[in-house]
């Protein structure tokens, strides 16, 4: 926590959730603290990833359904070590719940009730005022090391072809790469292409991060498919698969492939 002069010392808080009403309702509930300051709201994860990095909050408001970068990923992206006292923010992650109540860490259901939130955030002051910021970066790693193990992605895709109405079980392993299509996904699998209908979100939620990557928001790619990498502007980059086939990354997922990078 940072002096603001003669005043006691204020807690730091970040707002983070992709629905402005949502924002709103707790922004309202932080004001009726006198020892909390909102520094600033975040409306999705990438966003919220530059300004922890830059501001370094003391309190953070995560919701966990978020498009693009959730919750989850916001956490990987800016490391367990790094991460301020966190209280979670779902709607329905009912796998996540048993997840935060085996690490003891606070969420938050929405919509959310006016005790069960000061009664979080209670607990989160005492946390942060007591300095035991490794205890709760321990909490933090072991909540993250449980959803890891126990999340269940998807082996193959069950796809309809065409008016025969013909179902083709495609093992995951098979596909290269995923493009966007309107209201429908192109799935390719070596030569062949499949349509299925379904958003980019939704397969991305469902596939194992450890083998694919979002790179684009109309492109994922399975990583064990990437031959080489070239550096262009801004963070992009040149992705040239081992059939040949060519992507750009967009700009607002370099953090997904530094990354990637990271790991090499």
């Amino acid at each position: 926590m940072k002096p603001r002069g003669n005043d006691v010392e204020k807690i730091r808080a970040l707002i983070v959730d992709d629905e402005p009403l949502a924002r709103e309702g707790i922004r309202m509930r932080l004001e009726q603290a006198p020892d909390i300051e909102v520094i600033g709201e975040c409306a999705n994860g990438r966003e919220a990833v530059a300004v922890i990095q830059r501001e370094v909050p003391d309190l953070v408001f995560l919701d966990i359904q978020m498009p693009r970068m959730d919750g989850f990923g916001v956490i990987e992206a800016v490391g367990v070590k790094r991460m301020p006292q966190v209280i979670f923010v779902t709607a329905y992650d009912e796998h996540a719940l048993r997840a935060f109540e085996v690490s003891a860490l606070d969420y938050l259901l929405k919509p959310i009730d006016g005790a069960r939130f000061f009664e979080a955030l209670e607990r989160a002051r005492n946390r942060i005022r007591g300095n035991n910021l490794e205890a709760i970066s321990e909490r933090l790693r072991q909540m993250m090391a449980t959803l890891k193990a126990e999340r269940k992605y998807i082996e193959r895709l069950s796809i309809k072809s065409g008016k025969s109405g013909r179902i083709i079980f495609l093992d995951v392993d098979e596909i290269t790469w995923i493009e966007a299509a309107d209201n429908y996904v192109q799935v390719h699998a070596g030569r062949e292409l499949h349509l299925l209908h379904a958003t980019m979100n939704s397969l991305e939620s469902k596939l194992d991060p450890d083998k694919f990557l979002r790179v684009h928001r109309s492109a994922i790619v399975n990583l064990g498919r990437i031959k080489e990498l070239h550096p262009l502007f801004h963070g992009e980059y040149q992705i040239v698969l081992r059939d040949g086939t060519q992507l750009t990354s967009g700009r607002g997922y370099r953090e997904n492939l530094q990354k990637l990078l990271s790991n090499l």
